[in-house]
């Protein structure tokens, strides 16, 4: 059982209070050099930082200075977290990540390039459907130093938000509740809530948070349904780092030296964008997954008792 493996650990409640106050200041210590730039940026512009909106200061600096700096906060946080597992619980990676005896990167592979194929075709398919909607937006040395920062930086971002929502917190709140519907649908909303500030939400509405929120469930569905966080993983590696390198637009919160733009009206966005998703191609990929892993017993593993095992040993990690 996922969840049962912060038994190997410390899993007093307390100790995930500490750890997440560890967490939180590892990002905070991760964005001091994004804040030094847009300072220094928006002084030698003769701004003002506290005037700005978000969308003005994801578009202050140059686009892969930006996204570098940005992504810096989400691999300290990343830091954060195994440090706050080896030192505060003693609990090893592997037992962070999965049930398993070892990390199974076959499952990590498998979903990024099944969602990486997706995703992509996705793209080109509404190019192809609606090239109006698009303009060519390839350059090609900008576009190879986001290549190298994206593929560097990118999977420790999305790491970070699986190893704190689908591992550490869901983990804690499992073995604190005794049970698995409450922290899937509690870490499943508060992903969906902390993107809130995202530029989309206010491009489109609330009805945004319909795509976040879902997709946060997704993600903790097959955790829970594949007893570890590979695929979840691989599945977001992949959603970000497609975004970040094929498309994108004005309004949203990645702005970078993408092949395409889209110059697509935000209000366009409905149905294919947020309840297709959700609705109709995040189950596909369940089944999917479902099939090839050969999930069973679904009630059990999102909705039963969480038991703390019998011959519990502490795995105290020594690397």
């Amino acid at each position: 059982m996922y969840i049962a493996q912060a038994f190997k650990g410390l899993h007093e409640w307390w100790r995930y209070i500490i750890g997440i106050l560890v967490i939180f200041m590892a990002v905070l210590i991760g964005q001091i050099p994004f804040t030094i730039a847009v300072f220094i940026k928006a002084m030698a512009n003769g701004d003002s930082v506290l005037g700005m909106n978000e969308t003005d200061l994801m578009t202050l600096l140059e686009p892969n200075l930006n996204l570098f700096l940005m992504l810096l906060s989400f691999a300290a946080g990343l830091v954060g977290i195994f440090l706050v597992a080896k030192y505060v619980h003693k609990q090893s990676i592997v037992s962070l990540t999965t049930a398993r005896d070892k990390i199974d990167w076959k499952r990590f592979w498998f979903a990024f390039i099944l969602w990486g194929i997706v995703s992509t075709s996705f793209v080109f398919l509404d190019y192809y459907m609606t090239p109006e909607n698009y303009v060519l937006n390839f350059k090609l040395m900008p576009f190879i130093i986001l290549c190298v920062i994206a593929i560097a930086l990118i999977p420790l971002q999305t790491s970070f938000e699986e190893y704190l929502f689908r591992g550490y917190l869901m983990q804690g709140m499992g073995v604190i509740t005794k049970n698995k519907w409450i922290p899937l649908i509690t870490t499943s909303v508060v992903f969906g809530l902390l993107h809130i500030s995202n530029p989309e939400v206010k491009q489109l509405g609330y009805i945004v948070m319909v795509y976040y929120i879902g997709t946060g469930l997704f993600l903790g569905i097959t955790a829970l349904m594949d007893e570890g966080i590979e695929l979840a993983l691989g599945f977001h590696a992949a959603n970000n780092l497609f975004t970040a390198l094929l498309v994108t637009a004005d309004w949203t919160a990645l702005q970078t030296h993408s092949v395409f733009k889209d110059t697509s009206l935000p209000e366009a966005a409905g149905f294919m964008d947020v309840f297709m998703p959700v609705f109709v191609i995040f189950p596909i990929i369940l089944y999917v997954f479902s099939k090839k892993y050969k999930w069973n017993n679904w009630q059990n593993k999102l909705l039963g008792p969480v038991n703390e095992p019998l011959n519990k040993t502490t795995n105290i990690i020594n690397h």
